[in-house]
Formats: structure tokens, sequence, C-alpha cells
């Protein structure tokens, strides 16, 4: 029987393999996260700011559908690494039906509830038009995005990491291909404004998810997926790391509406700015997680063969790397913040928020190093709770409170200064359970 790559091939090659190439396919999609705006910020302010509002609900159904993607990954590598391919098929299986199910709750989303949220935070005629119009169209055909996810969770759990790149890579260009031809009008088209980047999101989506279902029939290594019965057992399972990873995932959609509340007090222009630092803070993040992807699989692979040397190793390899990434994040967002911001077509207003905003959050980035790590590696082996905790304290637990004190005593500076000292305090946390488990883990 041919032995499993992940099981013996030296580590560092193995995570460069594994994570190359869902680093390169989240580089890309956050890129389009930043072309997009770029796009719509030449339509109006008004539109920009209503992108930047929505943003939380497109991260929520991104959350959800990457949760049970994860779980997914988790328990199929796992099966693997003990030679059951039949028991890997079934947890796919779920998995998968999983994912198609929890998409329909984005359909009452889009239809129902997009103006209400809007009226949180803005009552700006312009910004609830331009919200309301594109929030229906992205929020509610988010399918798309749950059947590529699912797919490409699968291709990673087998070790094939090529693939899910390719996906990802055709998603986001056709996507950045329509962005000017549908806001603008080219070729003949119709200039749509905000309607058309909302359209170039879903047929971007839906495109990649057509791809991955071509490629899985041809390329599913074994994995066998199958339609019959719903298996509530297994749902429960994959809910125990699915949960956790996508209430990790949401904590960005309950931070950035929680901020936005907190910043509207201020000024549209704080808003609009927040929300372009959050577009651009992918381009640093996005990699790192691409890190973590390629290092779940062989974990999760290694902790189920029983292989706790190996394990090690990667933890030290999976560290470097992300360290690598984080740190040339805050050496760009401290020098070059003037660059960053022009890119968006920034008013003075805007620079003046923005310059000292994007110099102190860069220091979140390398702060969050050791967190970032250890809520990966806590994934991987279905230790959800302590990952969930990390999460938690970067995102939510801190940050959100210290926010709303600070902003009073040191107006808008307080508001970076406290995502600041969240993401500090979830790093000592992280060590504390890494002395506490994962070592223990090992012996």
């Amino acid at each position: 029987m041919e032995k499993n790559p992940m099981g013996y091939k030296p580590v560092f090659p193995l995570l460069l393999q594994m994570a190359l190439p869902p680093m390169i396919s989240m580089l890309i999609e956050s890129l389009y996260n930043i072309v997009d705006s770029i796009f719509v910020a030449r339509v109006s302010n008004e539109a920009l700011t209503a992108v930047s509002l929505i943003y939380p609900l497109q991260n929520l159904s991104l959350a959800i559908s990457c949760g049970i993607g994860i779980a997914l990954n988790a328990f199929v590598a796992r099966y693997l690494g003990a030679n059951d391919k039949k028991r890997a098929s079934y947890y796919a299986s779920q998995g998968v039906i999983m994912s198609l199910l929890h998409s329909l709750i984005f359909v009452l989303i889009g239809l129902f509830l997009i103006r209400p949220f809007l009226l949180l935070f803005t009552h700006n005629p312009q910004v609830i038009k331009d919200g309301v119009s594109y929030g229906m169209i992205v929020v509610t055909f988010v399918f798309g995005q749950f059947i590529h996810l699912a797919i490409e969770k699968l291709f990673q759990a087998t070790g094939n990491m090529m693939l899910p790149m390719i996906m990802q890579i055709f998603g986001c260009l056709v996507n950045v291909c329509l962005d000017p031809i549908l806001i603008f009008g080219y070729f003949g088209m119709p200039a749509l404004g905000i309607i058309g980047a909302a359209l170039a999101t879903v047929i971007g989506q839906t495109s990649a998810a057509i791809l991955s279902i071509c490629l899985f029939k041809k390329y599913n290594q074994g994995i066998h997926l199958s339609f019959k019965k719903i298996d509530l057992h297994i749902f429960k399972q994959l809910y125990s790391i699915a949960f956790p990873s996508s209430v990790m995932m949401c904590l960005p959609s309950l931070l950035v509406s929680l901020l936005n509340g907190i910043l509207a007090t201020i000024g549209q222009n704080a808003v609009a700015f927040f929300g372009i630092y959050y577009k651009l803070q992918t381009f640093v993040y996005m990699p790192a997680n691409g890190v973590v992807q390629g290092m779940r699989p062989i974990m999760s692979f290694n902790y189920g063969a029983g292989l706790k040397d190996r394990m090690n190793q990667l933890l030290k390899a999976a560290g470097m790397m992300i360290g690598l990434i984080l740190s040339l994040g805050t050496l760009l967002f401290m020098f070059f913040p003037h660059f960053l911001l022009s890119l968006f077509d920034a008013s003075q207003a805007m620079y003046d928020i923005g310059m000292t905003g994007l110099r102190i959050l860069s220091l979140s980035f390398v702060i969050s190093i050791f967190g970032i790590l250890m809520s990966g590696v806590f994934e991987s082996l279905g230790m959800g709770k302590q990952s969930l905790i990390i999460t938690l304290l970067r995102q939510l637990i801190v940050s959100v409170p210290l926010a709303y004190l600070l902003v009073h005593i040191m107006g808008i500076t307080g508001v970076w200064i406290a995502l600041v000292l969240g993401e500090a305090l979830a790093g000592i946390v992280s060590f504390v359970f890494y002395q506490r488990y994962y070592c223990q883990l090992k012996k």
C-alpha cells in the first residue's frame, strides 16, 4: 500500500508544498478585496461606506462556510491518517450536505435583514440605498461560496493544495475582470455602479463552485460523496469543530460591526477608513492563514498516526513562516501608510485619520504571531475550545470594551490602541495554553 507523504516527507518542504498554494490563492483573494474596494471608491464615498457596512455580513457567510470546511478537513484528514477511506468519505458527504443547508440561511438574511442591519449604523439615504442594492445580491446568492469552500477543504484534506489554488484564482480572476466591466459599463455593458460590483462577486463565486465540482469528479483521491441521508450524529461531531471555528471567523464580523457603531459617532470618514483598513489587513493575514491551512491537514494526519516528533517540527516550521509574513506586514503598514491610502483616492480627512491609524494598527500583526499559530494548531487537533478562547480574546473580549472606553479618553486613536492590546493579551494566553496542553501532548 502506498504511504501518504504527510507521514514521512521532511516537514519543512512538506509544509511549503502544502502551504504555498493556499497562500498564493488567499493572497490573490485579498488583492481582489482591495481591488474591489478601489473600484467602488471611484463610484462614490457613499458606495465605499455602504460596502464597508455590508462587509460583516459577507464575512459571516465566509465564516460559516469555512467553519464547516475546517471541520470536514480535520475529520477527513484524521481518518485518512488512520487509513479509513470509507469513514473519511462518509464524513465528507455529511460535510457537503451541511454546507448546502447552511447556505439557505443567507437567502433569508439577504431578502429580509439587509435594510434593518444598515439602519443600525447610518441614516444616510444614499448609503442605505447603495447598501441594500449591494447586500441583497452578495448575501442572498452566496451558495457558490459554500460549495466551493467545502470541496476546497476536501482537496486539502487529501494533501492536494494545487487544485484549491486553481479554483480560488479562477473565481477571483472572474470577479476582478468583471468588476470594471459591470461597474463602469465597458464593452457595451450598461454602467451598473455598485450593483455591478455585487454581480461580479456572485458570478466569481459561482464560477469557482462550478469548476470545483468538475475537478472533484476527476481528482477525488478515493473520497466518494453520497447524499442519500442526513446523519445528525455526524452533524453533531462536525459542529464540535465547525461551531467554534465559525464563531472565531464570525468575530471579525461582530468586531467590525461593533467598531463601526463606535466610529459612526466620530464620522463617516472614520467608518470608511476602517473598512479600507480591514480590506488591507487581509493582504497580510490571508497569506498567514494560508500557512495555517497548509499546516492543518499535516498536523491532523500526524496526530491520527501518533507521530508526535513530526507534530513538533511542524509547529516550529509553521511558526517561522507565519512570523515572517506578519513581520513584513508590520513594516509595510508602518512605513508606507500614505501609499496604501492613496490607492483609494483618500481625501485629506481620510489621510488625517489613516496615517496614524495604519501605523498603530501595524503593531497588531507582529504581536498576533503566536496567537494565530496556536489557534490553528488547536483546531487541527480537535481542541476547538482553546482555539475559540484565543480568538475571542484577539477580536472581541478585550478590543471592543477597551475601544468604547478609550474613544472617550483618547479619541479615535484609542480605538486603534484597543485592537493592539487585544492581540497582546491573546498572545499571552496562547503561550499559557501551549505550555499546558500542547507540551503535554508531545510527551
